[in-house]
Formats: C-alpha cells, sequence, structure tokens
C-alpha cells in the first residue's frame, strides 16, 4: 500500500554512540547518503521496539532503547512518513567491537562527531530530523516535527 496522508508509513531509529560521544551512522546499500541504524516499524510492533530491533538486525548491538528525541512526520507528494527517533544510549567497547552488518542492506558504518557528519551525507528530505535529534539528545528535550511539501 502507498503512503498517504491518511495512511503515512513508519520508521524508527536510535541515535547510538561511543565513549567519545561519537554517533553510530551505517550507509546503506541501495540509496545515498547514510542513515542513523534504523527501518521500518512493524505491523502491531510499537516504535521502540522496531528501533530495538532494527538494531539488533542491522548492526548486530541489542540495546536498551531510551527517550524519544524526535517525532516527525513529514508529508511530500510521495506520501507521508512518520520518523521515530530515540536515544539509544552509549556502546562499551566490546559492544563496539561487536558490531555486525546486516550484509543485505549495509555496506558500511562508523562513528562521527556530528560536526563531521556533512549536509552532503544526510538525505536531505531528513536532514531537520537528524538536526532536531542531535540538539534534543544535547539539550535532555523531546521535539515534534511536522513538514508537509
Amino acid at each position: 500500500m502507498a503512503p498517504s496522508p491518511a495512511r503515512p508509513t513508519q520508521s524508527a531509529a536510535a541515535v547510538v554512540r561511543d565513549t567519545e560521544d561519537r554517533i553510530l551512522i551505517v550507509k546503506p546499500g541501495y540509496k545515498d547518503g547514510w542513515n542513523l541504524p534504523g527501518g521500518g516499524v512493524d505491523e502491531g510492533e510499537t516504535p521502540s521496539l522496531a528501533a530495538r530491533r532494527e538494531l539488533r538486525e542491522e548492526v548486530g548491538i541489542d540495546q536498551e532503547i531510551g527517550r524519544l528525541l524526535v517525532s516527525a512526520y513529514i508529508q511530500s507528494q510521495a506520501g507521508a512518513h512518520i520518523y521515530w527517533v530515540y536515544d539509544g544510549g552509549v556502546l562499551s567497547e566490546e559492544q563496539k567491537s561487536g558490531i555486525r552488518l546486516q550484509e543485505s542492506e549495509l555496506v558500511d558504518h562508523r562513528f562521527s562527531g556530528a560536526e563531521e557528519i556533512g549536509p552532503e551525507e544526510i538525505p536531505p528530505a531528513v536532514r531537520a530530523v537528524w538536526d532536531l535529534a542531535l540538539k534534543s539528545l544535547r539539550d535532555g528535550t523531546t521535539a515534534s516535527l511536522e513538514t508537509v511539501r
């Protein structure tokens, strides 16, 4: 079923950091740009459970999901999508060395400081969601965004 304002698709992601406060980002093989680890919310699944499941599937990390950082409703000509971004916490060195990419979806990963993630690396449609998530993480807040294009 195609997304529409009446039936938007949903995805959930987590901002996961290392002990140096760098952010884990992943490179999908099927599209341009880098992402936070995450993916679609399955039917009957809560967004926070989806974020945890996606971390396990994409990078092999079973990590408690913390507070909601951002909820974002983005509507465009292609349809509507809801993004849920959570605090994924800090990985231990052992967890970090245990990262295993889901080869069917991801081709690379890295830990980067927020200032090292260039605007050209983030898909333009979700740059505002990233920026809000990082601000919410720093400020201890939760943000909401609604965009209609």
